[in-house]
Formats: structure tokens, C-alpha cells, sequence
């Protein structure tokens, strides 16, 4: 107990006797004192009092799929940031490939008596049924930004992926490209699932409704998917290639190149995201770019609301992207 009292005392600047004093939910400590007390016990992993125990810390979990790709890093930063200033403390929560899952994550946070959680890229829904259960049950707060898949009630803040691909589409055309390729992630997965709805309208809009379908390829999110699709795509012989993220746009340049061609002359590129040092690649790569930070606050004041029992709205809020044009695009080769 000595230990644990020093820790938390150190950390949060008071001596150990106040510690003491708020794990004893004694009288006469000002709400902010406690509100930092509470939070170092959240942050060391020590457990609450029984008696406080039910009340929701400040800790507030933010769950990602990877860091390896640049956006999920970018905006992590960016709601880290303002969790910090609302006096919250963010935990990252990283899926990894050896088993650390969303499910072993949430059942961590869990038992932290987390305030609330901003999935992003994924969706709680995702842990499984009992997980599902068990934060329905708690009522936490919880916000989605760019889901995975449809989760009907929950706050979402999503980037608008079907206005996205008609940029994309409308700036190749008026470069002369008519076979356009796209790549997406895994089939079911709702982002690329509204690019592929917005991909099939603007093609049937213009009586290419057959030929559409041997232009679209599903991969997983990394360069060496982006790479083995394009190749397929490349062999049927398409002058423009859009995908749903940067790094599978860097992996379609690498495509274009093994086959002896060259971007832009030969076959156009355009990623999604906008990530950081886009614009420093060879050749600096045409992509649409998510606005960052108006949807982190958006999700954090989705959180807040939740948080302080407001009124919240449990759609899905929209946000227009917007097309960065660099070198990797040109007019398509006669």
C-alpha cells in the first residue's frame, strides 16, 4: 500500500496523506484533486476502492487497428491531444498480428473502469458478442471514426468514401482515362464497400455497366496487397488506378514500374489519405486527403457528450474529403 500511495502521490503532486484520503472517499477533497488521484490509480493499473469503484475514470481507451499505416498514427495524435486538454488520459490500444485482439483490449479497459472508448478504423463489434453485451450493459461511452462495419446507435464520424471516389473518378476522366481500376480492402469491409457503390454508380451513369467488374480488386491494406492487385489490374489493361489507401497506391507504383511502365505517363495513381510524406514520394502521389483534425474533434465531442450525459447524436456524421493533386496523375497515353 506504501508503495502504491507514493506512486500515485508523485504523479499527481499531492502528498500521501490526501491519497489516502480520497481511497478513502473522505470528506473535504476538492473534486479536482480526486478527478487526479483517481486518474493515476487508472493510469498505474492500481485498482479502485470498492466504494468508488463503479464510477467511470478518466481513462479513455483508443483502439487501432495498426500504426504501420500512417492515417491511424495521425489521428490517434490528433484525439490524444484533445482528450489531454479535457483532463481524460488516452490508452492506445494497437491490434497486433501474435494475438493481442480488440476483445483482449476491451476486457483490459474494462476492468480500468474506463470512461470511454473511439475505435478507430474498426468497430467494438468486432470482440464478439459478449464483449458487445457487456458495453451495451455499462453504458459506455463509445464513438466509431471510419468503422469497419454498420453499427446502428452508436456514434460514427466517417469521411464521405462514395463523394471520394467520384473526385477521383472526375479528375482521371478529364484527364482522358476511361479503364479505371480500383483497388479496396477485404470484401465486407464497409469504407471500400461505399467506394465500390460509388464506383459502380458513376460507371453505369455513362453505359459501362459490364465492363466494371474486371476492373475492381480486393486486397488486404499494405503495399504488397496494392502491388498484387495492380498487377491484376494491369493486365487488363487499365490507364488509371484509384485505391483505398496510400499505402496500396505505393504498392500500385511499384506494380506499374515491374512491368517496365511509368507513373504518370503510362498509368496514373491515386491513393486515399493524404498520409504524411505523400508528398515527398517518387512521384509524389495524387490522393484524397481526410480531414483529420475536424473529424477527431468531432469524435471527441461525440465522447464528451456521452461522458457528461448530454444529448448525443447517434447517426453517422459525414465529412467532405477533398482531392490533392500532385504528379502522380496525368493524361492518359493515346
Amino acid at each position: 500500500m506504501t508503495s502504491r500511495l507514493a506512486a500515485v502521490a508523485k504523479f499527481t503532486g499531492v502528498s500521501e496523506a490526501t491519497v489516502s484520503r480520497v481511497l478513502h472517499n473522505k470528506p473535504g477533497i476538492a473534486p479536482a484533486t480526486r478527478d487526479a488521484v483517481l486518474t493515476a490509480l487508472d493510469v498505474f493499473g492500481f485498482p479502485r476502492p470498492e466504494r468508488i469503484r463503479a464510477e467511470r475514470g478518466r481513462l479513455v481507451g483508443l483502439v487501432l487497428p495498426d500504426l504501420q499505416n500512417p492515417i491511424f498514427p495521425a489521428f490517434a495524435e490528433v484525439i490524444a491531444q484533445a482528450l489531454i486538454k479535457r483532463g481524460l488520459v488516452p490508452a492506445l490500444c494497437t491490434r497486433t498480428a501474435d494475438g493481442v485482439s480488440e476483445s483482449h483490449y476491451i476486457e483490459m479497459l474494462l476492468s480500468h473502469q474506463v470512461g470511454g472508448i473511439v475505435f478507430v478504423g474498426g468497430s467494438y463489434a468486432d470482440a464478439g458478442p459478449e464483449q458487445c453485451r457487456r458495453l451495451e450493459e455499462r453504458r459506455l461511452p463509445i464513438v466509431l471514426l471510419n468503422a469497419a462495419d454498420e453499427n446502428l446507435g452508436v456514434p460514427r464520424v466517417c469521411v464521405d468514401d462514395e463523394l471520394a471516389v467520384d473526385q477521383a473518378l472526375t479528375h482521371l476522366t478529364a484527364l482522358g482515362h476511361e479503364r479505371i481500376g480500383l483497388v479496396l480492402g477485404p470484401p465486407g469491409h464497409i469504407p471500400s464497400a461505399r467506394k465500390l457503390a460509388a464506383y459502380v454508380r458513376f460507371f453505369e451513369q455513362r453505359g459501362q455497366a459490364r465492363q466494371w467488374r474486371r476492373w475492381v480488386e480486393h486486397t488486404i491494406f499494405s503495399t504488397e496487397g496494392g502491388r498484387g492487385a495492380a498487377t491484376r489490374l494491369l493486365a487488363e489493361g487499365v490507364t488509371g488506378i484509384v485505391c483505398a489507401s496510400d499505402a496500396l497506391a505505393l504498392g500500385a507504383v511499384r506494380a506499374v514500374r515491374k512491368q517496365g511502365l511509368s507513373v504518370p505517363q503510362d498509368v496514373s495513381v491515386i491513393g486515399f489519405d493524404d498520409s504524411v510524406f505523400m508528398g515527398v514520394t517518387d512521384p509524389p502521389l495524387t490522393t484524397i486527403r481526410q480531414p483529420i483534425e475536424p473529424m477527431a474533434a468531432a469524435a471527441v465531442a461525440a465522447l464528451m457528450a456521452q461522458i457528461e450525459g448530454g444529448v448525443v447524436d447517434r447517426g453517422e456524421i459525414l465529412f467532405d474529403p477533398e482531392l490533392i493533386v500532385r504528379s502522380s496523375t496525368g493524361p492518359c497515353p493515346s
